[in-house]
């Protein structure tokens, strides 16, 4: 979808003379300039009179209003900002230099120029956005695959017990469990987390089954001024677990819930809520700076009828449209009358909102109009797959994840933005040690993620197996549980050539599996490894691939021949060498393949540095083939992520820049999505079948 909404971002940062400074930034839709429209202006916040209308909300708002635009400049150019014939996504910026400014009640601020509350409104998305030292990308989800954890801590043994000062009420637990179901709505599966609900119970759900919904509900404390949560121990216990060390534990995950939602707890002996829900609000700006994209937590003793009215609303709009900011702000508008409906907070660090996907072709290219071009180009045989590393996520572990550890691990000197980015990391590896060093690091790991992935116990031999024999084995086990396994639906499709740049061997070992005889080759594109026997030597000259005896050509080599691979950025730069020296070793019938059929990329990050090598060293060197093409190609774009493309218009708006061509249809959405569509489609129609 266009953007739809203004950007507006009001900044607070700590002056070291005294005072904070306050900045305002507004991007507008369709706009790739950000304005300025004030920057440096003083404001003081009176903390003692802030805290002396608590008890006061409207009180309260005026005096933060005040202080908040008190420079003319910002009310002026604030009130303009938030006039506008389109919706605003208001974000309030606190930096990391000016902590306490979270403490404020800022969801009471009023208007400035009527004095009305200023954050009941459907046309003011407002947030507290932070900044995060978590690195980490958000890989966002289809709608269809969302999931939920509920935790509820109720340490009823010995309460109080192990908790010194801090005496717990017993939580009504059917009733938590009641509300959170009713607010989270059908259509989500809900995963219950069994008592006793401990930091380890909690961690270890959340690392085997990662959700993608949080829903926590605990009692909260200050002790010292540092907020904690109460959990269980092993025996039913109250557990003392300090907000700092909830926060290590979860950055030890490979996958973070997108959303947590913090419940202030209802007592079992009423419909009285838990006090601390301070304590848990002060937790949010905790998981949102260590890389929780969204955060929802009371910032007071919230009633029951509030929280009643509220969490149905904004789980309601959230499986709507997937907009975070957008669902809280339709929320708050829905409790406007209620005297606390300024307690619910937001902390965000998405920078779009978004925290699922609908899988599809963008959105000028209807299903009626691709899928019966795509399946007659596979049906006639005219369609050519090329394989990306994304394909190898649930076999070998995402290669950011991989890069990022190895970051970690070997201590990566550059820019946190590059330890996602695996040639990079790989290429320090190789000038910190040696040129073998990546590879055999990489075998390492993959062996580990494989063996975790193998359902039940491992057969003793394979442990000490070559990787691809280990890779062979746990593919087979994810093409028998999953029908839309993408190796599986590819393997099926009447094809004589396919092209892949990963380094395994399971497309071919998929094509064994459906009764056919695969043919592998690899591109040679350097002069220094041992390759295997050509396919297309002297004796071979003969072959042609067909669908029964299919051609898997590999073009960055494979883990079973070192040399061979494509892993380090020089290794890129020297394929983009060799790939024109040696073009004349592409196999004909590839070249047809890659020139007069359609394109089916299955697998590949548009921004990665395979599909631009790929296109850069053989594509692009035909011609300008997309130019020539008469059959359309289909992107797939892997599931959406934070930070990158967030709209099917933006990555289009990409792929024609780099092509320079209209030929190209995005589909947008994660491999497995769009196999998943492709063997649907591919199935016969039984109406057309009893005619």
């Amino acid at each position: 979808m266009p953007a739809t909404h203004a950007e507006l971002e009001v900044g607070l940062h700590r002056r070291y003379s005294g005072g904070f400074t306050v900045e305002l930034r507004l991007s507008q839709p369709d706009s790739e300039a950000e304005d300025l429209l004030a920057s440096d202006c003083l404001v003081t916040f009176d903390f003692d009179a802030l805290r002396g209308a608590e008890l006061d909300p409207a009180c309260y708002g005026q005096l933060l209003a005040q202080s908040l635009f008190a420079d003319p400049a910002v009310r002026e150019k604030f009130g303009i900002a938030t006039n506008l014939d389109t919706p605003v996504r208001l974000r309030l910026f606190v930096g990391p230099s000016a902590p306490e400014l979270h403490e404020l009640r800022w969801e009471t601020l009023r208007h400035p120029g009527n004095d009305a509350p200023l954050l009941t409104s459907d046309r003011l998305l407002f947030s507290r956005y932070l900044s995060s030292s978590d690195w980490r990308r958000v890989r966002l989800r289809p709608k269809s695959e969302l999931r939920a954890l509920l935790a509820i801590a109720n340490p009823t043994k010995g309460v109080g017990s192990g908790s010194g000062e801090w005496p717990l009420g017993a939580i009504d637990v059917a009733g938590e469990q009641k509300r959170a179901s009713d607010a989270l709505g059908p259509g989500m599966p809900i995963t219950t987390l069994a008592a006793p609900v401990t930091l380890d119970s909690l961690i270890g759900q959340l690392r085997t089954e990662p959700p993608d919904l949080l829903y926590l509900a605990c009692h909260g404390a200050r002790a010292e001024g540092e907020p904690i949560i109460f959990l269980e121990d092993e025996d039913g216990k109250v557990a003392v677990v300090p907000v700092g060390e909830c926060v290590e534990q979860l950055l030890t995950l490979e996958q973070l819930p997108r959303l947590i939602v913090l419940a202030s707890c209802r007592s079992a002996d009423g419909d009285r809520l838990a006090a601390g829900a301070g304590a848990l609000a002060a937790f949010g700006p905790r998981l949102a700076e260590a890389g929780i994209p969204a955060v929802v937590a009371m910032q007071g003793d919230v009633t029951m009828r509030t929280i009643e009215r509220f969490m149905p609303a904004f789980f309601a709009e959230l499986r709507d449209h997937g907009q975070i900011d957008q669902a809280m702000a339709h929320a708050r508008n829905i409790v406007r009358d209620e005297s606390d409906a300024w307690m619910p907070v937001l902390f965000l660090r998405l920078s779009k909102g978004s925290i699922w996907y609908v899988p599809g072709f963008a959105a000028e290219e209807t299903e009626f109009e691709q899928w019966p071009s795509l399946i007659d180009s596979i049906t006639e045989g005219n369609c050519t797959p090329i394989l990306g590393p994304s394909l190898l996520d649930d076999v070998f572990g995402a290669r950011r994840e991989t890069a990022r550890r190895w970051a970690e691990a070997y201590h990566f000197p550059l820019a946190p933005h590059y330890r996602e980015d695996l040639p990079q990391v790989a290429q320090f590896l190789t000038v910190k040690h040696d040129p073998m060093f990546p590879l055999g690091v990489l075998r390492k790991q993959i062996r580990k993620e494989l063996l975790g992935r193998y359902r039940g116990e491992p057969p003793p031999d394979l442990a000490d197996a070559p990787v691809n024999e280990i890779a062979a084995a746990v593919g087979k086990q994810q093409r028998e549980a999953n029908p839309a396994e993408p190796h599986r639906v590819l393997a099926s499709l009447a094809l004589p050539i396919y092209i892949t740049t990963n380094p395994d061997n399971l497309l071919a070992d998929a094509l064994r599996d459906a009764g056919k005889e695969p043919q592998v080759e690899l591109f040679r594109w350097n002069d220094y490894a041992s390759w295997p026997p050509s396919l297309y030597d002297k004796r071979n000259q003969k072959y042609q691939p067909t669908v029964q005896k299919p051609l898997v050509y590999h073009l960055f080599g494979n883990l079973d021949n070192a040399g061979t691979l494509v892993l380090t950025e020089d290794n890129y730069f020297d394929y983009l060498i060799g790939a024109t020296a040696n073009k004349k070793n592409i196999p004909k019938p590839v070249i047809t393949a890659l020139t007069d059929h359609a394109l089916l990329f299955v697998g590949f990050q548009m921004d990665d540095w395979d599909f631009r090598v790929l296109f850069r060293s053989i594509v692009n060197r035909q011609g300008r083939l997309f130019q020539q093409m008469f059959h359309r190609s289909v992107g797939v774009q892997v599931a959406p992520e934070e930070g990158r493309f967030l709209a099917a218009d933006a990555a289009r708006k990409y792929l024609d820049t780099y092509f320079g061509s209209d030929k190209i249809s995005l589909y947008w959405g994660g491999a497995e999505d769009f196999t998943r569509e492709l063997w649907s489609n591919l199935q016969p129609d039984p109406q057309q079948g009893s005619a």
